[in-house]
């Protein structure tokens, strides 16, 4: 077997990009965080501004939230990002993206990814990560749909983000 050399490899400590548009941030999405944050020595989440995404929150917003949720985690950095996730990655000397995986359609679009990624940087390493049976049925999508119709997310989110959506539905009336 030949070894492809990885220049993303070439650094002391071992640092991972959990990227995301975290609109908002979940319990499976901090499930997720602190596994990676167990194998590697620092997690960098990155939250994503796409053009091409109508988000609920900024990104400050959702920086905010993150930080909010995640607290002071000695090897956990949230950043924003835009652009091409390889190249954010070889700013941060990352060695991997860490993706989570719910379900099989996930897998099929992260696959994609994880190989469009390894074409762009040869070397550049996916590490899947599935979060606990009990939050694997969790989305921002489904947790933002919920909440606007004034459903308990508090299973599914920290109390600051349950408190956020409030706040950013507050103002809405169901029919």
């Amino acid at each position: 077997m030949i070894k492809q050399p990885n220049i993303l490899h070439n650094v002391s400590i071992k640092i991972a990009i959990y990227p995301g548009s975290f609109d908002p941030i979940t319990n499976g999405h901090l499930d997720v965080l602190q596994r990676a944050a167990s194998l590697f020595d620092k997690v960098i989440l990155a939250v994503a501004d796409t053009k091409n995404k109508n988000y609920l929150f900024t990104l400050q917003e959702r920086v905010t939230l993150a930080q909010l949720c995640v607290g002071d985690k000695h090897n956990v950095e949230i950043k924003p990002f835009q652009g091409l996730l390889v190249e954010f990655a070889k700013k941060e000397h990352a060695c991997a993206v860490v993706r989570g995986l719910r379900a099989v359609g996930d897998f099929e679009f992260e696959f994609q990814l994880a190989l469009m990624n390894r074409q762009l940087v040869p070397g550049f390493e996916t590490v899947f990560l599935f979060p606990q049976p009990s939050l694997m049925a969790i989305s921002s999508t489904l947790v933002k749909e919920v909440a606007y119709y004034g459903g308990d997310v508090s299973p599914f989110v920290h109390p600051c983000v349950k408190k956020a959506l409030e706040e950013k539905f507050a103002t809405k009336k169901t029919p």
